[in-house]
């Protein structure tokens, strides 16, 4: 984690905001819980020694492809619609276009017990698609086989809950789908709760779609990532993060430093589940949003970036995207550059094509569609390019998973 930010930047203690509960909190229903906890195993998995790590694509006509980064194999797993958008939580692939969202199990997963993993591999498949209205958002937790996933359609304003579990059986099931107006929007898993985000307030509802608790004002809300502390949503003026304690749902909202004039957080990412999370503010440099401290801290970067993550290790590394298509490694609590990659993706950046970073603990990944290839970037190692991947397939968009 990164050590606490100069007093310059640290917030003043955040506010907490305890949902009003009592009096409903009886009849709110509590998360089912397993008898044996079966450390995200299900039926028909190989549990393995270590991660099945690969890189899971999807071209512009939505061939979807998986690349073993162990065998270095590339295997056709289907097509699904040509994808506008795509989430990821390190298994699924959540790809959106203008009428709904098809999903697709790349058959690869980590179970995060905290003190230790658990890795699986099962048969890869095209789960089918979540009608709606216009490019949804998706918004994910940090289990792949527990609790909900968010989809949120803002043609036809409509919230959707999926569950989980019964995605990593291979089934689509909605928890609930509530209409709540058309417009941008979020819906954001906490536990067994959801948070639905949309027209300046954010609502907490319980697994079937019934509200609980007063709403909380969250003017513009935009973007959301999952930690292990919990649930943020990005507010105009800062951020909510949204947690389960015991049985009741906690939202707490964590504002911008006093006196700050640098461009608001509207997208998030991170090593998966650790607790400080980076975005880009346009211009100014990037937000680390530590969710352990409630603190945000308005990070300098030696040039202009257009996509930054945080490793969140010891070292405190914080990855960036310039421009010109290079990667640079930051140091995370100063914001000089330790070290810079060569360009990579400028082709795809001066061409609008969507490029993706992504961090973890030993690795970096890049995407470059206008390229045909993707990259594992060694950030530890002077920004070493470990391996380039030429894909028979343009990888407009793809994820690491089993991670």
């Amino acid at each position: 984690m990164l050590p606490p930010p100069s007093p310059r930047f640290v917030l003043p203690p955040a506010v907490v905001l305890l949902l009003a509960l009592s009096g409903c909190a009886a009849s709110v229903p509590a998360a089912p819980e397993p008898s044996v906890d079966t450390h995200g195993e299900i039926a028909g998995a190989a549990e393995l020694a270590e991660p099945a790590v690969g890189l899971t694509s999807i071209d512009g006509a939505g061939h979807v492809s998986h690349l073993d980064l162990l065998a270095e194999e590339t295997a056709d797993l289907g097509t699904v619609r040509a994808p506008v958008a795509l989430h990821s939580d390190g298994r699924y692939l959540f790809a959106a276009d203008a009428s709904g969202v098809s999903i697709v199990d790349s058959g690869v997963w980590t179970w995060d017990h905290v003190d230790h993993f658990h890795y699986y591999r099962a048969e890869p498949k095209l789960l089918g698609d979540v009608p709606g209205d216009g490019v949804a958002t998706v918004a994910t937790s940090t289990s792949s086989t527990t609790g909900g996933t968010g989809v949120f359609f803002p043609d036809s304003g409509e919230a959707v809950l999926l569950d989980t579990e019964a995605l990593s059986e291979g089934e689509l099931a909605e928890s609930f789908r509530l209409r709540v107006g058309p417009g941008p929007g979020l819906v954001v898993p906490a536990g067994s709760f959801a948070a639905i985000a949309a027209a300046d307030e954010v609502t907490l509802h319980t697994a079937d779609g019934t509200t609980i608790g007063d709403a909380v004002a969250c003017a513009e809300p935009a973007g959301t990532i999952t930690t292990r502390v919990g649930a943020v949503i990005g507010c105009r003026d800062g951020a909510l993060l949204v947690r389960v304690e015991g049985d009741e749902p906690l939202v707490e909202r964590i504002p911008y430093p006093e006196g700050t004039t640098a461009p608001r957080a509207t997208a998030f990412a991170n090593r998966e589940g650790r607790p400080t999370v980076a975005a880009v503010a346009d211009g100014a440099g990037a937000w680390l949003l530590d969710t352990r401290a409630r603190s945000w801290t308005l990070l300098p970067t030696p040039e202009p970036v257009v996509q930054v993550t945080a490793v969140d290790d010891k070292d405190a590394n914080v990855l960036a995207v310039t421009a010109d298509g290079r990667v640079l490694v930051l140091d995370g609590e100063t914001g000089a550059e330790r070290a810079a990659s060569v360009p990579l993706v400028g082709e795809s950046l001066a061409a609008g094509q969507p490029v993706r970073l992504i961090a973890d603990q030993q690795r970096a990944y890049l995407n470059g569609p206008a390229e045909g290839r993707m990259w594992e970037i060694d950030f530890a190692d002077d920004a070493r390019i470990a391996r380039e991947f030429e894909t028979a397939r343009t990888p407009l968009f793809f994820s690491e998973t089993g991670r």
